[in-house]
């Protein structure tokens, strides 16, 4: 081993706590690029193994009900690999021992050989027998949590008539990796499930025999995936066709999609936040060392070691650190990626995980780390490759200060001799404490950042739970039922108040731009579903206008005043001229507001209900639900009191496991900024403050400048984090947004105090233990030392 070598160890031995500090910080990096990468890549090859193996379509589509000679056309179409048309419909199902009321999709299954697409995938028992009239299968998740098992029977309402069915398997289904119930928010397979009966049961059950009013579409791979999408709108149109669509606005699809969008985004903003701390801290360290050691270095040049040989030296002592960095990321990021999946793998029912972190992410976060150390050294280590070996071995030139506009105002202020001392130092290293408090301001964004989740989080339940959805319950009704049925649902056992709405299928066109929408469609005054504007203000739909989202209306690019299209679907094929109103706040989907009136005349029929908003006596809940079991029209029921209750528990446990996660993210952050700083300090002063004890200052008072400075420059970076944290946050809630939800912009000053207390905390602990070593100081040695 040649000398440099035990030096380069020796050197590294020596810094190991500055070294373990910059390397934490630098694992954060790599850890967070290392599980992003590795969860998106374990999600996406997840969903694309499942979807291949069990043929998820390209294409679906609705409607009303479609002969199945129609289908004929359909396979015609060109780019069309293989098309299947099944029945599908909600139905109220009554489980065994279950006071609630339960939910269920019901969809037919082919009596000839199985489906052909969306195959599901058995995980106990069997599928049902196709001349079976009493047979089912049920999704896994639903199996689970309500604890049935092939064998176990229970009844369901189907289209007004009850009927005893018995499970025969359970399975998962690749349409259904995140399945949520109508009207929910978040899964809940307690209350919604998923059930497979065989075609001919189905259909007579629905009043659809010779009649599909669902179709799945397998495209070849040189398809062009839009034409496709209108010639099936066009065969559909005049059977009620709701609208075909792409895997891009299926549900579950689109879940998964956003999740991954997000993981994207992580990828993208915090890795560069740690890499830059790094190639900071890196920077102050190996340029003091190179300060220190300049006698060492003069010696090794006139000893021959060429000036490569040295700089290599110095990016080596960089590289070193880096790699300590990298090994811990990796472990970290690999534990993280791994546990996450396996969470992601059972949020989403995925049936199986294909976890594999690819090499190319080791080495990108590799590489990435190792280029940041080495340019944070790169300055030194140049300087050092072009010092003469006479100019090495000589005592650095001392710096020149003179007096300037800042001497002559704290010489009136007349500051004590330690406050002086703390501000020359932050003044005459300029570059040196503006990249300090930029580092500690970096710590207070990641914490501003992430806190606001919290806040934002509290303004959607607020805003959507409390102030614009404020019924117990909702029924969903297919078909839809006239308005006049509405008093019968208001003397239902402990409804308390009653409202309908109605939805109509409908495209929104505004010059070339287009949007497939709902329409959401009530009376004025409502109370318990209300529309809000963006100062919380309730809105009404005015006669003969429509309303629009925020992000419905930035997608058209319509304004207040402006004319757009609205094309009706599901059998009302007309197209109608309406002036846009104005523009409301909706933080889940998309959605368009007419008054009900204004709609019924536009289709020409009287006024209709698809859903009814309900207000309960939570005394004459379980009679209620004893009398919706057999309500023959009612479709679905939403309990919002219980998603209410299911979000909330939800997000709280996300929080706590972010904020945590971010919190310790901040605390290493500003240990590797502080510590160092405050070790630099040190180093440098180390004769400074020894002469300021043997001419009798005391302890408290040569602490007070060590402490002083570092805690000065947190006191600083606090603003300047405030200001980052928010354009963090402003970034992270527009790459949050979606068709399915967006994230509000909420920042609290509790937000900001909360992240400034920690961050000065942290600060604080760290430079109190480079302070013990005060008291360990040689006066008489430190101050034989040459600078």
């Amino acid at each position: 081993m040649q000398a440099l070598d035990l030096k380069l160890l020796r050197s590294f031995r020596r810094l190991w706590a500055q070294a373990l500090a910059i390397a934490l910080v630098l694992a954060c990096g790599v850890s967070i690029l290392l599980m992003a990468f590795g969860m998106e890549r374990a999600l996406d090859d997840t969903r694309a193994a499942y979807y291949e193996r069990n043929r998820f379509a390209d294409v679906f589509a609705r409607a009303t009900r479609v002969p199945d000679h129609e289908m004929g056309r359909v396979q015609a179409i060109d780019g069309v690999r293989a098309a299947e048309a099944r029945v599908e419909h909600y139905a109220i199902l009554d489980l065994p021992e279950k006071v609630e009321t339960v939910t269920g999709l019901v969809l037919s299954l082919p009596g000839n050989g199985g489906p052909l697409l969306n195959v599901p995938l058995l995980r106990s028992g069997r599928l049902p027998d196709a001349d079976a009239s009493d047979e089912v299968a049920i999704n896994d998740p639903f199996a689970r949590a309500n604890g049935l098992r092939p064998g176990d029977r229970f009844s369901a309402n189907l289209n007004g008539q009850r009927r005893d069915l018995r499970v025969t398997g359970t399975v998962l289904s690749p349409e259904f990796i995140y399945t949520l119930g109508p009207g929910a928010l978040l899964p809940d397979n307690e209350t919604f499930g998923i059930i497979w009966l065989p075609e001919r049961v189905a259909e007579a059950a629905f009043d659809m025999k010779g009649a599909f009013n669902s179709l799945s579409v397998k495209l070849n791979p040189a398809a062009r995936q839009d034409e496709v999408i209108d010639r099936i709108d066009d065969i559909l149109a005049p059977y009620g066709g709701l609208g075909a669509h792409g895997r891009d606005l299926q549900l579950s699809d689109q879940f998964i999609d956003a999740e991954l969008s997000e993981l994207r985004n992580t990828a993208l903003i915090l890795p560069p936040i740690f890499f830059g701390i790094t190639a900071f801290l890196v920077n102050m360290v190996v340029g003091r060392i190179v300060l220190l050691e300049r006698s060492e270095i003069g010696l090794l040049k006139a000893l021959g070691y060429s000036n490569y040989e040295v700089c290599l030296h110095y990016l080596l002592l960089a590289g070193l650190i880096a790699c300590l960095g990298v090994l811990i990321g990796w472990a970290a990021g690999t534990w993280l990626s791994r546990s996450l999946a396996q969470i992601y793998a059972q949020f989403f029912e995925f049936p199986y995980l294909i976890f594999h972190t690819r090499l190319d992410a080791y080495a990108l976060s590799g590489v990435l780390a190792l280029l940041t150390a080495g340019l944070g050294a790169a300055q030194s280590a140049l300087h050092v490759a072009r010092m003469a070996p006479a100019v090495a071995m000589s005592p650095p030139a001392p710096p020149r200060f003179k007096r300037n506009l800042l001497d002559r105002m704290l010489t009136r202020l007349r500051p004590s001799q330690a406050v002086m001392m703390i501000l020359r130092s932050l003044v005459r290293w300029p570059v040196r404490s503006g990249l300090s408090i930029l580092g500690l301001s970096l710590a207070v964004s990641v914490l501003v950042a992430s806190g606001f989740f919290q806040d934002a989080l509290d303004e959607i339940m607020e805003t959507s739970f409390y102030q614009a959805n404020r019924q117990d319950a909702a029924l969903i009704f297919t078909p839809e039922i006239p308005e006049t049925a509405l008093p019968e649902v208001a003397n239902l056992p402990g409804v308390l108040q009653a409202e309908g709405q109605f939805y109509q299928a409908a495209v929104l066109r505004h010059g070339h731009l287009s949007k497939d929408i709902s329409i959401e469609a009530r009376r004025p005054g409502a109370d318990l579903a209300r529309i809000l504007d963006g100062d919380g203000r309730v809105v009404e739909p005015p006669a003969g206008g429509i309303l629009l989202s925020e992000r419905l209306a930035g997608q058209l690019e319509a304004r207040a005043g402006d004319v757009i299209e609205v094309e009706f679907k599901g059998g009302r094929n007309e197209t109608h001229m309406v002036r846009v109103s104005g523009k409301v706040t909706q933080y889940f989907g998309i959605g368009a507001y007419m008054d009900l009136d204004s709609l019924s005349a536009l289709l020409r029929q009287a006024p209709r209900i698809t859903v009814a908003h309900l207000r309960l006596d939570q005394n004459a809940v379980p009679e209620l639900h004893a009398l919706l079991k057999e309500t023959p029209s009612l479709s679905g029921l939403s309990m919002m009191s219980e998603i209410r209750q299911s979000f909330r528990e939800t997000i709280r446990e996300n929080v706590i496991v972010m904020t945590t996660v971010y919190g310790v993210i901040a605390v290493l952050i500003t240990v590797g900024v502080a510590y160092n700083g405050a070790r630099i300090q040190m180093s440098e002063r180390a004769r400074e403050l020894a002469s300021l004890r043997i001419l009798g200052f005391t302890r408290a008072e040569v602490s007070f400048i060590l402490v002083g400075e570092t805690m000065l420059l947190a006191l600083l970076a606090q603003p300047v984090g405030w200001l980052l944290g928010a354009g963090i946050a402003a970034l992270l809630a527009h790459g949050s947004s979606s068709d399915l939800y967006s994230i509000p912009l909420v920042l609290k000053p509790a937000g900001f105090a909360t992240a400034s207390l920690v961050v000065l905390g942290a600060a604080l602990v760290s430079v109190l233990l480079v302070r013990r070593r005060l008291d360990r100081l040689d006066l008489v040695q430190v101050m034989k030392t040459r600078e």
